[in-house]
Parts: C-alpha cells; structure tokens; sequence
C-alpha cells in the first residue's frame, strides 16, 4: 500500500528505490527530482545527511549529456540544477565537471536549431520546449548563472522563434508552431503538426523565460519587441468562457487559422498546458515590457480559473505538472506580482488549504519526482508553509519565478 505521507521519496530497499529505475538524473520523473526537494530542505534547515546520501545515488551513474536525450529534465542538466539549488560547497567539484559537459550540449543544439531555422521548416517540440528543448536549457542557465554568453545564445534563438514564423500546408503559422504530435512525435493524426500555449510545450514556455531574464536584466537585440509580440499573441488568443477567459491546450491547424472565434470549454487548470501557467507567463511578459493593461488581464484571467468551480472540478491529483501544487505555485507567484488589493490573494489562500486538505485525506504517489512525483507536492508544501525564506529560484525550472 502507497504511504500517506513519505519523507521525500519511498525508500523500501535502496537509496534509488524501485520506483526510479530508469529515471535516476530525471527531474520531473525521477531521484534528481528527490535531489531538489532533500537540497531545498537541508539548505534552509541546515541537515545535510539525506540530501548527502541522495547526490551520492545521483553521481553512482553517470549522466548524459547526448544531444537528443538530456534536457533541463533529463540527464546531466537536470542533476547539475538540483545540485546548484542546494548550493553545498561540497558540490561545487562536481557542478564545475558538469558545466565542462553541458556547455557543448548547448552549443550543438543551438546550431542545429540555427540550421532549421534558416530552411522555415517548424521545428520539433523537443528543439524549443522547457522539457527537452532549449527553453528549458535556457532556465538551466539563468539559474546557474555562469555562461551569460551561453544564456544569450538561447535568448537570441527565443526572439527568432517567436518573430519568425514558419510555412505549414502553405500557410504561415508561428515559429513555435511545431511539427509534432502533442506526443512530441510526428503522428499521421496530426498531419500539419500542432500548436499549443502551454507552459511545458508551447509558447508560454519561451515567453516566460523572456520576461525573467528581462527582470534579471539580461536581455539580447529584439527582447522587448518579441515580449510586446508574446503579450499580444496570449491577449489575442484568450478565449472567452463563462466568466473569463481560457486558453485551447492544443490547435490544429484549421482551428489556428479559424481564430479564437467561439467560446470553449476550459481545459484542466495545470501548470502544465492550462489557464495556471500561460496565464503567469502574461503576466510575467507584461511585468517586464511595462504593460499594466495586460498585466491586470492575465491577473484577472488567473483570478477567474481560481475562482470556477467548474475548472477546479477538474483537477484529480496533487501533483505540480497538472495538479493542485502547481495551480498554487503558479498563484503564490502571480499574487506577489499583483497590487494589494488583487483577488488572487484571496485565491491563493483558499488553494493553499485546498492542497494541504487533499494531501492529508489522499495517499501522495509512491513515484519520485518534482513534476509527477510526492517530491514535488512536498516541495510546494514546504514552499508555500515555510516561516523562513525558501531557497531561492528553485522554481526557475517551471518558469514560474
């Protein structure tokens, strides 16, 4: 029988234990989420033994870095990013020997995306999403903050992605648009590929990276325009919906070229792909391209989700990817960005004792991992209930701060 509450991840016979195998160095599946969730512990509570015991387990094996596998979520950038949040000195070895091999990583991917984008085909999911692609690669690297050159390399391709649109059945779509399936493979249902607005796959994900390295200052030729250029696309492609507004979790191509014509029927409020994450994204995009119409827009969107009973009916699990832990992030995030009199303080409220109340009377999954796993429902948990100062950026992995 699952646990109720397990301490980080289910240790029933080893460091690893059986639910990780096969996805030790994965961040939102596997031990280098645990990682995350032991190092965020023991920095702000000062007890290092599991976390210790966890990077051990980590280093035992090595990570890729193979171009078409490892990601910020996968392989060696995802276990260089848990070991970086926790910021042990007695990583740093090991932090240094990582970057040597994630930089000409980065430096492949680029150029390969450079290439395509220069023939206008659309790219693959994997070349540009906050999971595999260089969105997430791009997070790596303003949470580490040692390659600004790098980091600029990502951002300058972001604001070509963005402005520079693509050529599909003889029409021209955005550059995010992507020849994939939502599975992240071409699929024969999905002739001319498919587009979405969400934070993990689609264009909230670049956007949102934008607008944080906006605010971090460092930014590349073309930022704010592609910024400005994000904040219309989400405003313009809001759906209204009673109440509100919403955003479509994929698109065909026909329903990209018909336009946001009809009300629709809200998807399930997640980080992931929903109202949660591409919602925050606006705001983020508008907060740093000074534009407070649109930054009051995106609240009042968020603010509209928190509120449907209808939309939170939806959700069935706890998790951060597309349950109650993300939905609480992505407003705990939103609310410190809103002026005081903002509803989505209230909101974040009433959702901080929805999760607590749901991880109490439900067992948390026996899987590991920050976006799947109990690591990440503990880790929202701590975050959102913590007296003193969690470590800081942790989040930066789901663009949320």
């Amino acid at each position: 029988m699952p646990t109720r509450r397990p301490a980080g991840i289910p240790l029933p016979s080893s460091p690893a234990g059986p639910d990780v195998t096969g996805h030790v160095h994965d961040l939102g599946q596997g031990l280098a989420g645990t990682a995350l969730y032991q190092g965020v512990l023991a920095r702000d509570h000062g007890h290092w033994q599991t976390a210790h015991t966890i990077m051990r387990t980590l280093a035992g094996k090595p990570a890729t870095v193979h171009g078409r596998s490892a990601s910020l979520y996968r392989g060696a950038p995802a276990v260089a990013y848990a070991l970086h949040t926790a910021g042990h000195r007695a990583y740093q070895k090991a932090l240094d020997t990582l970057d040597e091999r994630i930089a000409p990583l980065i430096h492949a991917r680029l150029t390969t995306a450079a290439h395509r984008l220069d023939t206008g085909a659309p790219p693959r999911m994997r070349e540009y999403d906050l999971i595999s692609g260089l969105t997430g690669l791009g997070a790596y690297l303003l949470h580490r903050g040692t390659r600004p050159d790098l980091l600029d390399g990502v951002l300058r391709y972001l604001v070509r992605l963005l402005q520079e649109p693509v050529t599909v059945h003889g029409q021209y779509v955005p550059g995010w648009w992507t020849s994939d399936s939502p599975k992240g493979r071409p699929d024969e249902g999905w002739p001319n590929g498919h587009g979405n607005f969400g934070m993990a796959h689609g264009a909230a994900g670049p956007i949102a990276l934008l607008a944080l390295c906006a605010r971090a200052g460092h930014q590349v030729p073309g930022h704010r325009q592609a910024l400005r250029q994000g904040c219309q696309l989400l405003t313009d492609r809001a759906r209204p919906e009673s109440g509100g507004a919403c955003w479509p979790e994929t698109l065909t191509l026909e329903q990209w070229l018909d336009g946001p014509r009809s009300r629709t029927r809200p998807g399930r409020p997640s980080w992931c792909y929903g109202t949660p994450g591409i919602a925050r994204s606006l705001q983020l995009a508008a907060l740093a391209s000074n534009q407070p119409g649109v930054q009051r827009r995106a609240e009042n969107i968020l603010a509209s989700c928190a509120a449907d009973p209808e939309q939170l009916a939806r959700i069935t699990d706890a998790t951060v990817c597309h349950g109650w832990a993300g939905l609480c992030l992505a407003l705990d995030r939103a609310a410190s960005d809103a002026g005081p009199d903002s509803a989505l303080r209230h909101h974040r409220r009433t959702a901080r004792e929805r999760l607590r109340a749901y991880a109490d009377e439900t067992s948390l999954p026996r899987t590991a991992g920050l976006l799947t796993g109990a690591d990440g429902i503990l880790l929202t948990l701590h975050t959102l209930t913590s007296a003193s100062s969690v470590a800081p950026g942790w989040d930066t992995c789901l663009l949320l701060a």
